[in-house]
């Protein structure tokens, strides 16, 4: 199963959430996936520089293993060695191959499971099945964490709270006039919205939202990262 990365903060967080604005439709899997998928390439293959295959940029050489950087469910970004150097670029489906009989079918899957990641992370949503680094990229920095680490994952709490300013007030009489009036005694935090976020595992397997429970909203559910075997 794919895992989580919990160690890219700051410019590297930015960088990555950018990447899932590139273009519509696109998964780029470096955004969300910590671990490289590499594929075998069978048959050379023409490499182009948009997923449309109107600008060529050379060939991508058989008999290697490239990185798959994006999808869009028809051809595949990919990083490898081309004729003469180094090369990056989109190619069709069919010049690769992979020890997994499913892996078609399993990138299939991935990438209609990104999507969704995408749409929610694009909106600053929670689901059940998300990961860690995906919540994170969603909702950033929780306020508060409790985790352990599992033979399986990582089990625990994230907590995210946001805090409102309430200002007290005390009814005091002016000792010369009588008149009584308020006066400012001291401003204190109180929680104005809590989101907890339990894992299981290193998934989301429970979403208690302070907010949504005063709507009813229901809780999202994804399937959990596709398993890949190459």
């Amino acid at each position: 199963m794919l895992s989580a990365c919990l160690t890219w903060p700051g410019l590297a967080q930015q960088e990555r959430r950018s990447r899932l604005d590139r273009e519509p439709g696109v998964v780029y899997l470096d955004a969300t996936i910590r671990k490289p998928i590499e594929l075998s390439v069978i048959k050379d293959a023409p490499v182009f520089a948009d997923k449309e295959g109107r600008h060529r940029l050379g060939v991508l050489l058989a008999g290697q293993k490239v990185r798959l950087e994006a999808m869009n469910g028809e051809v595949y970004r990919v990083r490898g060695q081309g004729a003469h150097d180094g090369i990056a670029g989109w190619v069709a489906p069919w010049a690769f191959t992979s020890r997994d009989p499913r892996f078609v079918e399993n990138l299939k899957r991935l990438y209609k499971r990104q999507l969704q990641v995408q749409q929610l992370i694009e909106d600053k949503q929670l689901a059940i099945g998300m990961t860690m680094e995906e919540v994170r990229l969603s909702r950033g920095e929780p306020t508060r964490t409790a985790v352990r680490q599992t033979g399986l994952g990582r089990d625990g709490r994230w907590e995210y709270l946001e805090y409102k300013d309430v200002k007290n007030y005390a009814a005091v009489r002016d000792p010369r006039t009588g008149m009584v009036y308020r006066r400012l005694v001291d401003v204190t935090r109180e929680i104005k919205e809590s989101t907890m976020v339990d894992f299981e595992n290193g998934l989301v397997s429970v979403i208690e939202e302070s907010k949504n429970l005063k709507r009813g909203s229901d809780v999202r559910i994804i399937v959990p990262p596709v398993s890949l075997g190459w």
